[in-house]
């Protein structure tokens, strides 16, 4: 099993949710988080004062998948979060030894 945590755009969050649930994932762990990659934030201005944002406002997804499909879920986060643009985002990908459903102690993929 895989876990793959995608920091991505937030108005980008409907089209790579659905692309996702198209791909047959059943369940995944949204959160919003802030950051700052080569974007570095932005300049605003507040009532004519000019201001610096230094932590850019994102959202997180956390998916943990069967092998077998790790491949086809990350090309549909890139179709789907890709503007082309600076701050498009990152996908993490990493091995997950076990997991277990605590309503009915099922392991490994058959709790997911």
């Amino acid at each position: 099993m895989k876990k793959i945590e995608a920091i991505i755009r937030p108005f980008k969050l409907d089209e790579v949710k659905e692309a996702l649930f198209e791909e047959g994932i059943k369940g995944l762990t949204i959160s919003e988080v802030r950051g700052y990659g080569r974007q570095k934030g932005h300049t605003e201005t507040y009532r004519g004062s000019e201001y610096q944002i230094e932590f850019v406002p994102k959202v997180k997804l956390e998916i943990v998948v069967d092998d077998s499909i790790v491949e086809k879920v990350i090309e549909s986060i890139i179709s789907n979060a890709n503007t082309g643009q600076v701050g498009d985002g990152k996908i993490f990908i990493s091995s997950i030894e076990d997991a277990i459903r605590i309503r009915t102690k099922e392991s490994g993929t058959d709790a997911l």
